[in-house]
């Protein structure tokens, strides 16, 4: 067996947040005595970097964490301010509502920001209602929403998405109707129907999503939707995954600190080694990351040492 990956790590997707803020109404909202109730604890650089350092994390992007809608550059300004290594946090991927017809000055404010490089909609439909976060799925079609998604696409942002596997069409018409805008599907694409029939919609809505060469995927938090994992469950979805978009679409990440409500953060990280240890050396550190780099335009001389 090849040994595992040894190179540096960018984690493409994690979060902070500081409860006394009172900044992030969702996480106020879980119940003291919830199964989640460990994510109602600040989550900061002082935490994340020690994690960051004993497993090999040089650089990483910080997404939106449903920060409070009423102040959307908020996040933005609060993480400037934060004192970190210099490749912790180095790129944002901010929220802004493209539904809104009076964004377009946010978006340009978004896009002016040197480490914002994109947005996130969180956008996931069943038809289960249970499993739903948008009561919907018209967001893909709607006129305005479009126009503001050119809008960033011109100014040079990506989209991060949050979706089901039941808006996989969705998102590859999407991708060819943007074709200049590089759409980043988060968590694996969220398989959350474990049984026969949800886990075949959701590969083969990934060869779907693959035809689009501006789609790639982040194989981050494959526990949320499988919190009886084994390795065998986890290495299933990620060779899934990476069979379909190719280790130059595929971008390692955490998802700290939700991730860390089903698997520990170096569990994970160590695990992710192992499982793309039959990976050639070059497609390895293109997934762990390469891909980061290029897609949310990472500058590391921006923070070498020396």
């Amino acid at each position: 067996m090849a040994a595992s990956y040894s190179g540096p790590i960018i984690d493409a997707h994690h979060h902070f947040w500081r409860m006394d803020l009172d900044r992030h109404p969702w996480l106020m909202r879980i119940p003291a005595d919830s199964a989640d109730a460990a994510l109602r604890n600040d989550f900061l650089p002082v935490d994340y970097v020690g994690f960051a350092v004993r497993h090999g994390i040089t650089a990483s992007v910080h997404v939106e964490a449903n920060w409070d809608p009423a102040d959307p550059l908020g996040e933005t300004g609060w993480l400037d301010g934060l004192e970190r290594p210099g490749g912790i946090a180095c790129r944002y991927v901010a929220s802004a509502p493209l539904g809104d017809p009076a964004i377009a000055a946010l978006i340009e404010r978004h896009a002016a920001h040197p480490r914002t490089v994109g947005l996130r909609e969180i956008v996931s439909w069943h038809p289960d209602p249970a499993k739903r976060r948008t009561p919907a799925n018209d967001r893909f079609d709607n006129p305005v929403w479009r126009e503001n998604l050119k809008r960033a696409g011109d100014l040079g942002l990506g989209l991060d998405l949050l979706v089901t596997p039941h808006q996989f069409a969705n998102v590859a018409q999407l991708a060819a109707d943007f074709e200049t805008i590089n759409i980043i599907v988060n968590h694996y694409g969220s398989p959350m129907d474990r049984d026969p029939a949800g886990m075949r919609l959701w590969r083969n809505g990934l060869s779907l999503l693959a035809r689009q060469p501006n789609i790639a995927i982040k194989l981050s938090d494959p526990v949320a939707y499988d919190h009886d994992w084994t390795w065998e469950s986890l290495r299933d979805v990620t060779d899934c995954a990476i069979e379909a978009f190719g280790p130059g679409r595929c971008l390692f990440a955490t998802d700290h600190p939700v991730s860390t409500l089903h698997i520990g953060f170096g569990e994970w990280v160590e695990g992710f080694r192992r499982m793309i240890a039959r990976l050639s050396a070059d497609e390895a550190a293109a997934v762990m990351a390469g891909n980061a780099t290029r897609l949310y335009r990472i500058d590391p001389s921006e923070f070498a040492e020396g």
